[in-house]
């Protein structure tokens, strides 16, 4: 009996050993054959729309054909124009459950929130091993830099600062796409005494009309005065700030009735249906028209920059970075590599409506508005987006929202004003 106890413990303690060491390798990330294996590259964002998700979509397939044994997750989150997506990424990077890489907006939006947190790993290598830093703008580059590190790689250029138009509208009543304010309220007359809805919105999410608002400050302040809104060097009770309000708030005189209840989807499908004239939106909208609505450029829709910023390029840029404490950082720093490349800025941003981040990239793959798009990318003085989180912290951010949603229906300046400056005192 005593000898059958001993083998039972020799046995049991034998089993337990074999199941620690399966636990061991399981953990190490081992295989049958004792390799090393990665865990799933984790790829977040909220582009889960038709042209986004296209363009992210041919964007993974390329890197599943460079590294077909790198398991990928197309980890998107639907809704809310990203406020979704960054309500779960701020959870899980506070819980230190970072995705392998994550969406995010170059400036403020990464630079104040991640990079502040001590939230991310530098990039200079990758940088320099793929010899990058001439092939970026470096006024990108500063964007997601702080204190000379590199923290993302850009995959895309937008232009916040785009006035698109029904062609068969303006054609039909003799009209040209406005170049300055005086010609916008003009046309904006002319049009509503024929009953057409001048200016399409869609502020069911109040950041769309901070876009319009963002337009109109950047073309009465003038890039530089602009840039100083958001370093505490120009106060927005100035004269222009508070000119740029009243011209918004006349401009809201022309909207929809019902643009409280529409996205910006709905917004643009309003210009597209000539049920109204015009729309200010980033140019993600041309990608709605082409790869939803199925429109041509320069037959159905037209395009011009907002009135008085021509010269002006107002950047929102979608990048990607290395979260610390990522089981797979070799991994993510391979589909960087691909993110950043010729080919893979050319396989995703045709897709997305958006123009390579890149100076070196392939003008023959992009339409006749990406290609106006590029060559005004490379000529203009470029400014960061407010509404989209490159010009200013988030908190800040939030409170212009607020302001602006009041703004909309109540249209007091003084109050607008007021509260601009009250929120700028956190920056």
């Amino acid at each position: 009996m005593k000898k059958f106890r001993m083998l039972f413990v020799i046995l049991f303690v034998f089993s337990v050993f074999l199941t620690a060491c399966n636990n061991s390798d399981e953990s190490s990330g081992t295989d049958d054959s004792g390799e090393e294996t990665s865990s799933k590259l984790e790829i977040f964002s909220w582009w889960t729309g038709a042209g986004e998700e296209d363009g992210l979509l041919a964007l993974i397939e390329l890197f599943e054909d460079k590294y077909p044994d790198i398991e990928v997750e197309n980890a998107a989150v639907a809704g809310g124009a990203g406020t979704n997506a960054k309500a779960v990424l701020a959870s899980r990077m506070q819980g230190n459950d970072p995705p392998s890489t994550f969406q995010v907006h170059g400036g403020e939006e990464l630079n104040a929130s991640w990079v502040a947190a001590g939230k991310m790993e530098p990039l200079n290598d990758l940088y320099e091993q793929e010899g990058w830093n001439d092939k970026f703008p470096q006024d990108l580059i500063d964007m997601v830099s702080v204190d000379g590190n590199i923290y993302s790689v850009p995959v895309n250029i937008h232009r916040s600062n785009v006035l698109w138009y029904n062609k068969k509208i303006f054609e039909e009543n003799g009209l040209s796409a406005p170049t300055t304010f005086d010609e916008f309220f003009d046309v904006a007359d002319q049009l509503k005494e024929k009953g057409i809805t001048p200016l399409a919105l869609g502020d069911k999410e109040p950041w769309t009309a901070t876009h319009v608002f963002e337009n109109i400050l950047l073309a009465k302040l003038g890039p530089e005065d602009y840039g100083k809104l958001w370093t505490g060097e120009l106060s927005f009770t100035d004269s222009k700030v508070v000119e740029a309000a009243e011209i918004f708030a006349k401009m809201l005189g022309y909207i929809n009735d019902d643009h409280s209840s529409r996205n910006w989807q709905d917004a643009s499908q309003l210009v597209a249906n000539g049920e109204a004239a015009m729309n200010i939106m980033g140019d993600w909208a041309k990608g709605y028209f082409v790869n939803d609505l199925q429109l041509k450029v320069n037959e159905d829709f037209g395009y011009v920059p907002t009135p008085e910023t021509d010269g002006y390029f107002m950047v929102v840029t979608d990048t990607f970075g290395l979260p610390k404490g990522v089981e797979n950082p070799d991994d993510v720093k391979k589909f960087l590599s691909v993110l950043g490349s010729v080919e893979g800025q050319d396989a995703f941003n045709p897709l997305k409506g958006s123009i390579p981040a890149r100076i070196d990239a392939d003008k023959s793959k992009y339409d006749e508005y990406g290609q106006d798009a590029m060559a005004d990318f490379s000529s203009s003085t470029l400014a960061p987006s407010l509404a989209h989180g490159s010009a200013a912290p988030e908190g800040f951010l939030t409170r212009v929202n607020q302001a602006i949603n009041i703004f909309v229906t109540q249209l007091d300046v003084d109050q607008f004003i007021d509260s601009l400056e009250t929120a700028a005192q956190d920056l």
